[in-house]
């Protein structure tokens, strides 16, 4: 589905903890319109025919004590066995497609640029829909200690994650630009300021 509108597209590539969406929240305070992948792949886990078809596939071990989608169980099932996430994948992504799709059509005429957050931009093929792709591009130490902090993931687990997705220098090689991302949020800023700066507004 490619975006049919004269605004330059910016899709935001790195490792799991680089910081994509500190970078996605410089970019909405320049005026760019932000689709966060990840959750609108969350809602569309509370989405009733998502929720029957996941039940039909994995039972009712899925849901949490409330009756709701238990996002670790998911996890759970889909890192242990390939098969499974792309399953999943291939009912979520088209899913998250269409919303973006929608996301993108109320774009205001003032908008600055339209920015695709999406863990995996590059594996579910949305390169072309980009002009520009940031690779952002964080230290190994520095990811593992922020998904410990924010998600109490181990390092194992960051690991089993990470090696479901493309290598960092595949992504990297795959970027038109490399935004450095090592805690200084001031630096960062003017990256990121610097780039946008040199895209032209409209194609």
């Amino acid at each position: 589905m490619v975006i049919s509108n004269n605004l330059p597209t910016i899709g935001l590539v790195g490792g799991i903890g680089s910081g994509k969406s500190e970078v996605a929240r410089i970019l909405a305070s320049e005026g760019c319109l932000i689709c966060d992948s990840d959750a609108l792949a969350r809602a569309e886990l509370n989405n009733p025919t998502v929720v029957t078809q996941l039940q039909q596939w994995w039972g009712t071990g899925i849901f949490d004590e409330e009756g709701n989608i238990d996002r670790t169980s998911i996890a759970a099932i889909i890192f242990r066995d390939a098969t499974e996430r792309k399953r999943l994948e291939a009912l979520i992504h088209p899913r998250v497609e269409t919303a973006r799709a929608v996301l993108f059509a109320t774009a205001a005429p003032n908008t600055r640029a339209l920015v695709i957050d999406a863990p995996l931009l590059l594996e579910a093929g949305l390169a072309p829909q980009c002009t520009h792709i940031w690779f952002i591009e964080t230290s190994e130490t520095i990811r593992q200690m922020r998904v410990m902090t924010s998600r109490g993931w181990s390092a194992d687990q960051l690991a089993r994650r990470e090696s479901a997705q493309w290598s960092l220098d595949r992504k990297r090689s795959a970027a038109h630009d490399v935004v450095r991302n090592e805690g200084d949020p001031a630096s960062l800023r003017e990256q990121v300021l610097k780039l946008l700066g040199s895209i032209p507004a409209t194609l």
